[in-house]
């Protein structure tokens, strides 16, 4: 019961990485709020409007809004000669520009929860990517947008602090049992066959053992690894503006 009595808003929250993010912070005594196109509170985080909203929404029904962890996103894989711009500019909202509108509501909601509370301290947490300190061969779009988004972190970080706001970002590693890796039709897997990213893969589990060997802990990364992450971050008392690695050693800060 590590978080009780906080309330958390967690995007994408309805099924994959956020779901499991959203059980296991439950377990820690943690109001989850979930934000999803799919389920809980209906939320497009590219439409300025819907974040606003939820973020009223979650005040007037809690009273507080403590974490505000922002992690929905897309992933479309490709290299230069197949990715279209309309593509390009998607996955750049949904990762990047929309982290930019959940912060900027979250935030407004935890000034005003600070002149009336000093003594509090609120959490912004990005679920970024490995691909965030990285790049990745023939899935530009989205490392792109995942470095990007490290450098709302680190600014944001900066401007927000003095109001009891810390933010940070998880670096999850592949997570290669929910829907973003293992969808058999739009799952990264059979993306990155078809795409030829892994060379001489003939099937969606030879793509998988490909990315396992790279990790040396020798799998992915699940929800609770990543939940593990969120309890410190919003713990630790004395740290903003980070890019935490969850990788199994895959990747390790310089």
């Amino acid at each position: 019961m590590r978080l009780k009595d906080k309330v958390a808003v967690i995007t994408g929250g309805a099924q994959g990485f956020g779901a499991g993010i959203a059980e296991c912070l439950a377990a820690e005594g943690c109001e989850c709020v979930i934000a999803d196109l799919r389920g809980g509170i209906i939320t497009d985080v590219t439409s300025e409007r819907d974040v606003a909203s939820l973020c009223d929404t979650v005040m007037r029904k809690y009273g507080r809004l403590d974490i505000f962890i922002s992690n929905a996103g897309i992933l479309k894989a490709g290299g230069l000669d197949e990715m279209t711009l309309a593509d390009f500019e998607q996955v750049t909202r949904v990762n990047y520009t929309a982290f930019f509108l959940c912060a900027k509501y979250a935030s407004a909601a935890m000034k005003k929860q600070r002149e009336a509370h000093p003594e509090r301290t609120f959490d912004i947490i990005e679920i970024n990517s490995k691909s965030g300190l990285e790049g990745s061969n023939k899935n530009f779009a989205y490392a792109g947008s995942k470095f990007g988004g490290i450098g709302l972190v680190q600014s944001f970080a900066k401007e927000l602090v003095e109001y009891g706001i810390k933010v940070n970002a998880i670096c999850p590693g592949n997570f290669f049992e929910g829907p973003l890796w293992s969808d058999p039709e739009n799952g990264l897997l059979a993306q990155y066959l078809s795409a030829g990213k892994v060379p001489g893969a003939q099937t969606v589990e030879d793509v998988k053992r490909f990315y396992e060997a790279k990790v040396p802990m020798g799998r992915g990364c699940t929800p609770k690894d990543v939940a593990r992450a969120i309890v410190y971050c919003v713990e630790q008392a004395y740290e903003t503006g980070q890019a935490i690695p969850v990788t199994g050693g895959q990747n390790m800060l310089r």
